[in-house]
């Protein structure tokens, strides 16, 4: 081997990479292309919207389209239009985050005492299936028409269905675990905190992202029952005006407090995997 070939061996060898290295590559490219056609599919779908009101497809009036939403958004007081994103803002994660909170109390009662968690299934079921919304008019007897009214709604939405989540996470934990640290003489306390909450913590970041979906809902219909502020008092003021740009541009406002919401979530998520997967 000649001295120039010697000279280049170290960095030919210095851009080999190890398959560490290149498994991480292609999961930063699958990630960055995945948010690039995510990002595009938004381009396209408003730009065909935007399109066929101006080809006459569709009706705008009906329908509304980008541009006459960012028009009207023009339009609106900024002052008024945080002060009804403030409101809507604020229910959503009151509601949000009591139902998690009241969820997963509930969910570690039953878990904890048997008999109760039998007594209580069929009610939990039956609870599931009930239209929440049929209850709107007693909420409002109960807790009076107002802000009140609209939290209750959201963590009824949320409530049985972060239950049964939690309930099942939390009894799908393996047997044997649990006689092991039994017989080592822990207690319930011991189990449940060093046993059971940790292997479920991504079943309760899971239970979270649902919960963002749920929580919108609950304040939506909420609002919609009982309001003098926010989107969805905006929404209903719009439909009944026939003022479809006011309704679409609330619409899409959610959309984007939704995703915000399910950003943040997802951001405690890959915290949590960093902690207890090292991801």
């Amino acid at each position: 081997m000649t001295e120039k070939a010697r000279s280049k061996l170290p960095c030919r060898m210095a851009k080999v990479k190890s398959p560490r290295q290149v498994y991480l590559a292609k999961r930063r490219n699958d990630k960055i292309t995945t948010v690039l056609l995510q990002i595009g599919l938004l381009f396209v779908f408003i730009g065909v919207w935007e399109l066929a009101a101006t080809v006459g497809w569709i009706d705008p009036f009906i329908t509304s389209c980008p541009s006459r939403i960012v028009k009207i958004l023009g339009t609106i007081d900024v002052k008024d239009l945080f002060i009804h994103i403030g409101y809507t803002l604020g229910e959503c994660a009151i509601g949000f985050v009591a139902a998690s909170a009241l969820g997963i109390l509930i969910a570690v009662l039953l878990w904890r005492f048997k008999k109760l968690r039998r007594v209580m299934e069929p009610y939990i079921v039956v609870l599931n299936a009930l239209p929440k919304i049929a209850l709107g008019p007693i909420i409002i007897i109960w807790v009076g028409a107002g802000m009140q009214a609209i939290v209750v709604m959201t963590v009824l939405i949320c409530l049985i269905v972060t239950v049964i989540s939690v309930l099942n996470g939390l009894m799908a934990v393996d047997e044997g675990k649990i006689l092991l640290l039994k017989s080592m003489g822990a207690s319930r306390t011991q189990i449940l905190t060093k046993l059971i909450f940790p292997a479920n913590v991504p079943a309760l970041v899971n239970m979270l992202k649902i919960n963002v979906g749920l929580a919108w809902v609950g304040t939506i219909m909420g609002e919609y029952l009982v309001s003098t502020a926010g989107l969805g008092y905006l929404i209903i003021y719009g439909s009944q005006v026939f003022k479809m740009d006011l309704v679409m541009a609330s619409t899409v406002i959610l959309c984007l407090l939704a995703t915000a919401m399910y950003l943040a979530v997802a951001a405690v998520e890959r915290i949590v995997k960093r902690k207890y997967h090292g991801e």
